[in-house]
């Protein structure tokens, strides 16, 4: 009998990748999701298959959560707030989904028998560090409110881990990117952004002087150290990136040769929350297995791939 999963906010971008390799690896797969901010559209070819089914819900409702919990396997909990600036305009939803959500889906965990959860945390823990690469014994300083819920949610993990025994794994994620994230949202990420503007003719718009730096990580590559992590016996906390360092001036550059365009980027304020330098020291996560298949460019091109074929 097919293993039962639970994919919390898995219409989302990280989340319907993570569900359609779960699906085609052959796990009964539930996805939960209120569809705030996750699209029917990631998941409708998934739900044709035998293997897979949408609930319509949120990970603040307790109850449902003891319902689906039921004979699961894992939990993949991707449902916390997705962006620093949408958190940064609600403080409070993005505490009661990313705090109190967390806590609810553990807490369902635990009194369903659940064998493993595997949190998504976010490198926005770690906050405006000036020592690089990051590593994940380095002290925490969380700049906003979106990365405050991603560390309560690593805490909760450690304690429901040692008080209660259920385990659990965390991983840090670093600026994931491709296919199926939309450009159009107020709080889109740089990447979809930046083809969207430049496949229309139109400069990319960059926040400061272009100099701050990025480890961008592309989803196959995410999705599979969330494989990597709920089928390994690992639990604490692991950083997940592409263990390379990009400035998003030569981002901007590799997106404008890629889709063959000469427009040139224009500058505005850098936004509050962001910070200077972000790279992930993945060592710890190579003894799960994982390492980065994909090269920027390489996820770039795939990325523009599919947003010319309009998605």
């Amino acid at each position: 009998m097919a293993k039962k999963v639970v994919v919390t906010g898995g219409a989302g971008f990280i989340g319907s990748h993570l569900a359609e390799r779960l699906a085609k690896k052959q796990y009964r797969v539930v996805i939960l999701d209120n569809l705030s901010t996750g699209e029917m559209a990631n998941v409708e070819p998934l739900l044709k298959k035998d293997n897979v089914e949408l609930i319509q819900g949120s990970v603040t409702d307790l109850p449902l959560l003891r319902k689906l919990f039921q004979g699961a396997h894992y939990i993949f909990h991707q449902a916390p707030m997705p962006s620093m600036l949408l958190s940064l305009d609600n403080p409070q939803a993005s505490h009661q989904v990313g705090i109190t959500g967390t806590l609810n889906v553990l807490l369902a965990a635990r009194d369903s028998g659940v064998k493993k959860v595997i949190y998504a945390s976010s490198s926005a823990v770690y906050g405006d560090s000036p020592i690089q690469p990051l590593k994940e014994d380095m002290l925490p300083s969380p700049q906003s409110p979106y990365a405050v819920t991603k560390l309560a949610g690593e805490y909760y993990c450690y304690v429901f881990h040692h008080v209660y025994a259920l385990p659990t794994i965390c991983l840090r994620y670093f600026n994931v990117y491709g296919p199926r994230q939309d450009p159009e949202s107020p709080y889109a990420s740089v990447i979809p952004r930046f083809i969207s503007r430049v496949s229309q003719g139109s400069p990319p718009i960059i926040l400061g002087d272009g100099e701050q730096t990025r480890d961008f990580t592309f989803i196959g590559d995410t999705v599979e150290a969330n494989i990597l992590a709920a089928e390994s016996d690992a639990i604490g906390v692991f950083n997940i990136g592409g263990s390379e360092s990009v400035t998003i001036n030569q981002l901007a550059r590799l997106i404008i040769e890629l889709l063959g365009s000469n427009v040139e980027p224009v500058y505005g304020e850098l936004r509050p929350g962001d910070i200077r330098h972000s790279l992930a020291d993945i060592s710890k996560a190579n003894t799960l297995g994982y390492e980065p298949k994909c090269s920027l460019e390489a996820g770039l091109e795939k990325t523009i791939r599919w947003f010319s074929k309009g998605g």
